[in-house]
């Protein structure tokens, strides 16, 4: 039970994460000094107690089926559960609430693990709270970077967004028109026959990495937008029939760079609008190193500054959710069982960020 007041208050999370192929278990720990303010921003000290995962990888040149997904959620939770109580060296007692993604996301997936969160806050006798993913992503970022009030570069398999915190909401001035990036580049991965392990992504960053030779590609950028099907169907052309003209390696090397200025430009563009000089990349592309320095090379013109976190937070996890599900649960906020079915679109800024200011 969460009280606000002046004495010392701790609050616990277990967080489940299962919206696509990574399945994640998280449990952090917010500690509130002087007690729960009741008119000002929550900023806890976070100490992270579990941060476990495992993924479902199918063969290379293969996407994964929602079926086959879910499938591998069910069978591989418990020993994930175990896992991160064991590592937490906690029991269920220690817990305040239990969280879960509620949206957006793959359907079978998020209703394998929402189950499984159900069935806990049943058997254990703690509330639940349902998490939007893009939401986590966000809060677990600026926890572990200590970024203030930066613009968000939210780029994953499922979501593009540029996004900035106004008024206990996350708005979004920006976002894709079709497929996200991170599904561009899974796409175009199979079509090279990459492995999907550690992912498609960065096979292709590796690849990359490797290209010296440029090849104009289709820039589509609408107003704050963009738009990757028409990169993608041009560049699946080229590799499939002009294979004797253009190296994996540079055709990796074009899309990257075509794409990844693409963000830069409307992520200045939000920069410019709302007076930021910092940008927060968030989400499994996120991790790219090259993404990474085109949007520094930027922010470094502007007198700003980028902050990125690593493979343990940039992709899908389950501390992500147990953060910004304890933050919301510190202020009130659970989800009653009838109301605890998930969604695959559930937009960032349908979420009452009440815990900021």
């Amino acid at each position: 039970m969460v009280t606000t007041g002046s004495q010392p208050q701790t609050v616990i999370a277990l967080g489940l994460e299962g919206s696509a192929n990574k399945l994640g278990v998280g449990i952090v720990k917010h500690v509130y000094p002087s007690g729960i303010p009741v008119d000002t921003e929550l900023r806890p000290e976070m100490i992270e107690l579990a941060n476990v995962r495992d993924t479902y990888n199918p063969p290379p040149g293969e996407g994964f089926l929602p079926r086959d997904v879910a499938a591998h959620h069910r069978t591989t939770i418990i020993e994930l559960l175990n896992q991160a109580f064991a590592e937490a060296q906690i029991t269920h007692d220690d817990l305040d609430c239990i969280c879960f993604t509620k949206g957006p996301g793959m359907g079978a997936p998020l209703q394998a693990v929402a189950l499984v969160a159900r069935t806990l806050s049943q058997l254990w006798g703690l509330p639940l709270v349902g998490v939007n993913h893009c939401v986590g992503h966000i809060e677990m970022g600026r926890a572990i970077t200590g970024a203030d009030n930066p613009v968000v570069l939210y780029v994953s398999g499922g979501n593009t967004q540029v996004i900035a915190y106004s008024q206990q909401t996350y708005r979004i001035f920006g976002e894709t028109l079709d497929i996200a990036i991170g599904n561009c580049l899974d796409r175009f991965a199979r079509v090279l026959k990459l492995p999907n392990d550690p992912s498609p992504g960065y096979n292709i960053e590796q690849y990359a990495k490797r290209g010296s030779k440029y090849i104009e590609l289709p820039y589509t950028v609408k107003g704050m937008d963009v738009s990757f099907s028409g990169i993608l169907s041009f560049i699946e052309k080229m590799a499939k029939t002009e294979a004797d003209k253009y190296t994996p390696e540079d055709l990796c090397y074009s899309l990257q760079e075509t794409m990844f200025a693409m963000l830069v430009e409307i992520t200045e563009r939000a920069m410019a609008h709302i007076g930021s000089t910092e940008v927060l990349v968030v989400g499994g592309v996120g991790c790219n190193v090259r993404l990474q320095e085109m949007m520094g090379q930027m922010a470094k013109e502007r007198n700003g500054k980028v902050f990125a976190t690593d493979m343990r937070y940039c992709i899908d996890n389950g501390i992500m959710i147990a953060q910004a599900g304890a933050l919301a649960f510190a202020r009130g906020f659970n989800t009653p069982i009838q109301d605890s079915w998930v969604t695959q679109r559930f937009r960032t800024d349908q979420v009452h960020v009440e815990w900021r200011t």
